[in-house]
């Protein structure tokens, strides 16, 4: 059974962790270290991404998996999207555009949490800590830490996030082990080193 817990992630995924998941990333088939760019990140960079995934998901908060709201969806009540052959194309259109404008009224209401794969994302398309090279790698490096704390091959960390019996406190200690273990293990370890 995957360990739940409030721990510090050094207790939850130790050293021995992270160097089973090094394994994993040298037995990987493609490099873990390239986005779809082609271009390689350096593990400062790929650290960079996941802490500031961190600080949103501090900021803004964690959710496990967002719901769809069909009420919320379809315009919310009183709207009748209805395929009516009756319908002059002028009330279509009103009607189209009533569903339009509740859509953005209630985008006020959204709730600001993010998930696991969103926060990754979000931190990428901000481009201040991060961009999609980093936000996919980071991805990698996070499935490669659930299959060495799992011991499933098949393992991947958004799934993981996904359990219902996961927390915050899980979410970012997964991810401060993916900055030490970027840092660690990452290209361009060498050169900052020095």
């Amino acid at each position: 059974m995957p360990k739940t817990t409030n721990t510090p992630a050094a207790a939850v995924f130790p050293q021995a962790a992270l160097q089973k998941a090094q394994e994993l990333v040298v037995e990987s088939y493609l490099s873990v270290w390239t986005g779809p760019s082609g271009e390689e990140s350096s593990g400062e960079a790929v650290a960079r991404h996941l802490e500031a995934t961190v600080a949103l998901l501090d900021t803004d908060g964690w959710i496990r998996v967002h719901t769809y709201n069909r009420e919320r969806s379809s315009g919310g009540a009183g709207v009748d999207l209805a395929d009516d052959e009756s319908m002059t194309v002028k009330q279509m259109l009103r009607a189209l555009l009533r569903v339009v404008r509740n859509e953005i009224e209630s985008d006020v209401d959204i709730d600001p949490r993010r998930t696991l794969s969103t926060a990754l994302r979000h931190v990428g398309e901000g481009g201040l800590h991060g961009d999609t090279d980093t936000a996919v790698v980071a991805g990698y490096v996070l499935d490669r830490l659930i299959q060495a704390h799992t011991g499933s091959a098949s393992a991947r960390a958004t799934a993981w996030a996904e359990r219902q019996h996961r927390t915050h406190a899980d979410i970012t200690a997964l991810l401060c082990a993916g900055a030490r273990f970027a840092r660690t293990y990452g290209p361009g370890q060498e050169s900052a080193a020095a």
